[in-house]
């Protein structure tokens, strides 16, 4: 059993910032990726952001030098800090996690969590 749970979205003004966090927990061997993606009303979910266990990173073209990820492998947690939020930032994050058990590896997803930019 496998537990991904984020938290820290909400409604922030334009200009703002945000910092979302991703904790796994659970029956975990290793975790390969950990990434963010977001999901708007009306469009297909993208890729955000992914860090691998060794720390190379990809951003998505719309979110470089305002978002920043980071990992923190033994609290097996991925944090997003989003800078500079825009209205076009508004949408459902979700977090990905590649995690290897007992049974082999697999991919888990948390909830989601909503962040608004809005005046």
């Amino acid at each position: 059993q496998v537990n991904v749970v984020e938290s820290g979205g909400g409604l922030v003004q334009p200009g703002g910032s945000l910092r979302l966090s991703c904790a796994a927990s659970g029956s975990i061997l290793f975790i390969y990726t950990m990434g963010w993606y977001r999901q708007a009303p009306g469009k297909q979910r993208e890729l955000v952001a992914r860090i691998t266990s060794n720390g190379n990173i990809n951003y998505a073209d719309s979110v470089k030098g305002r978002f920043t990820i980071s990992r923190d492998n033994a609290k097996n947690t991925v944090y997003l800090q989003m800078n500079s939020l825009k209205p076009e930032d508004t949408a459902v994050y979700s977090c990905n996690a590649n995690i290897v058990q007992n049974g082999g590896r697999s991919d888990y997803w948390g909830q989601g969590t909503q962040v608004t930019v809005s005046s």
